[in-house]
């Protein structure tokens, strides 16, 4: 499963809205840009904790030698 794609739009007031659609293109979760992007910004990808792993072994074998 891939990351979920968000479409823009405008609420009443003026923010900045992400709203995510289900398979069937209703709409599963509506956010404010600003919780969702400050959600982004804080989870860790998979990536970088595969890196992170990386660097510690490199460093423990280094420790070693």
């Amino acid at each position: 499963m891939g990351k979920a794609r968000r479409t823009t739009h405008r609420s009443t007031a003026g923010k900045k809205l992400y709203a995510v659609r289900d398979a069937r293109g209703r709409f599963k979760d509506i956010q404010t840009y600003e919780r969702a992007h400050r959600a982004d910004l804080a989870k860790t990808s998979k990536a970088e904790i595969a890196e992170r792993r990386k660097r510690a072994a490199r460093k423990k074998s280094a420790k070693k030698r």
